[in-house]
């Protein structure tokens, strides 16, 4: 293949952007391999690309990263792709009979853009109204940070945060909107430094206009949604 066919193929890979499931994909064998396993193996593929590149890994400033790399991937960085990690969010009856809505705006997001795997970051504001049952403030910022270590495409990240507290709570009436920088088009490409994107996903009592425009004037949002 010449490498302009090259060029023009990955071209066509990279603007791929379409994920056809509101799960993250990950193969049937995605965790056969231990922690351990799979921060030795990255390690070597780490290696591999920075030598690629003509790194010297004898130099003392670079001869660690392939290490430290290899765990950040598997330890922080796309913890959230194992289902052991996943935050446990206990709820609570909602004795007070609270039932307006309740809106945890102004949580800090980092992910990781899977076609590049550069960083987004951003603010992820959520609101719920309660069926009966409440739950903890800090587990919607636990449950925003777990979805967001992985791969993700932002859309994917907003609806899977809706579902996880939808099922959390026992009710559809759950709305998340997201304002993320994106790494892959402020600091390559474009690299246009000034662009966010925001997604939002609305359920239940939120596809009512006045309930959205509420949720969206509280995190004080355009409300041309």
């Amino acid at each position: 293949m010449k490498n302009t066919e090259i060029l023009n193929t990955q071209d066509e890979m990279d603007h791929d952007h379409n994920s056809a499931s509101q799960e993250t994909p990950l193969r049937p064998d995605a965790f056969e391999l231990s922690d351990i396993e799979k921060i030795a193996l990255i390690k070597e593929d780490v290696n591999h690309i920075m030598q690629t590149l003509g790194l010297d890994l004898e130099d003392d400033s670079l001869k660690g990263t392939p290490n430290r790399v290899a765990k950040m991937f598997v330890n922080e960085i796309f913890g959230g792709l194992h289902p052991d990690r996943k935050p446990k969010a206990s709820t609570f009856d909602n004795k007070y009979k609270y039932n307006e809505m309740l809106v945890e705006k102004n949580i800090t997001l980092y992910s990781t853009c899977e076609h590049h795997f550069l960083p987004i970051v951003g603010k992820a504001h959520i609101a719920y109204i309660s069926k009966g049952t409440v739950v903890g403030l800090s587990k919607m910022n636990r449950i925003v940070d777990y979805y967001a270590k992985r791969p993700q495409v932002q859309e994917r990240l907003t609806m899977q945060i809706v579902k996880e507290l939808q099922e959390v709570l026992g009710t559809e009436d759950v709305a998340c909107v997201i304002d993320a920088k994106h790494l892959c088009v402020n600091s390559r490409g474009i690299r246009d430094i000034d662009s966010s994107t925001v997604t939002s996903e609305f359920g239940g009592a939120f596809k009512d206009a006045n309930t959205r425009r509420e949720f969206l004037e509280y995190i004080k949002f355009d409300t041309q949604f």
